[in-house]
């Protein structure tokens, strides 16, 4: 029985370049969610590559941050000596036999565990709303759109500490009691429902995964394209939603 489903809107974009991977080894599944930076069909096939790459050696290790450290690193190297044409955002979850469920990220990609009726989110985004949160007198914060760590960068953690507050990847991981849904999803597929007060835990609460998630980004896309034609009927917008659904068991 598939325990997991995939979906994606291209939004009002011409092309996307998000990627997303599964993979198991040794029982330890590993899914990875990649938003690529851009539009190119060259950084679409680098996302896709990425996200293999990353499933393989995360569910190799049954570790999702040292899959996620393990090929960060050799893009750093790349980007170090030669600069970097392809950039993303990534998330990576792993939940192996015996172990709790891990997650890493690195960019405002995001994980979320749906258990007991909420949507409980695991991450926190590499972007500039982190770094500037609002206040009173700057409501809104920093350009949550401006993100402070991706993979692709030659950045190493102690460069993004200095100059962000918070390193290259960050890692978190939560024991799982029962069954519960993993969701994965990039900036395209959970804004909008935010912005919106859905509750995702509802959205995401369907019993057949592949309806359920296609669902999501459909509506992400629908509640983005009326919010911005609501604000500049001119400058109809819905940036492109990908998003992974995935049961997990103890």
């Amino acid at each position: 029985m598939r325990t997991y489903a995939i979906a994606q809107h291209t939004g009002t974009d011409p092309g996307q370049c998000d990627a997303t991977a599964v993979r198991i080894i040794n029982n330890a599944r590993a899914y990875v969610l990649l938003d690529g930076i851009g539009r190119r069909l060259q950084t679409h096939q680098w996302a896709l590559a990425a996200a293999r790459q990353i499933a393989g050696a995360a569910a190799r290790r049954g570790d999702a941050e040292a899959g996620l450290r393990y090929v960060y690193n050799l893009y750093r190297e790349d980007a170090a000596h030669y600069g970097s044409e392809h950039k993303a955002a990534a998330v990576v979850a792993v939940k192996a036999p015996g172990k709790p469920l891990t997650v890493a990220w690195c960019g405002d990609s995001r994980a979320y565990l749906m258990e007991r009726g909420i949507a409980v989110r695991l991450t926190e985004d590499h972007n500039k709303r982190r770094v500037h949160p609002p206040t009173a007198t700057r409501p809104y914060g920093g350009n949550r759109n401006h993100i402070t760590s991706c993979l692709g960068s030659d950045a190493t953690d102690e460069d993004r500490q200095r100059r962000h507050g918070h390193p290259a990847i960050e890692t978190t991981t939560r024991k799982i009691t029962g069954p519960c849904r993993l969701l994965l999803a990039s900036d395209g597929a959970y804004e909008p429902h935010e912005d919106a007060r859905h509750c995702l835990f509802t959205e995401c609460d369907g019993d057949d995964l592949i309806p359920t998630v296609r669902d999501l980004v459909n509506l992400a896309v629908v509640t983005a394209v009326k919010t911005s034609r609501s604000l500049d009927p001119n400058q109809v917008y819905a940036d492109n939603a990908t998003a992974l659904l995935a049961d997990l068991t103890p």
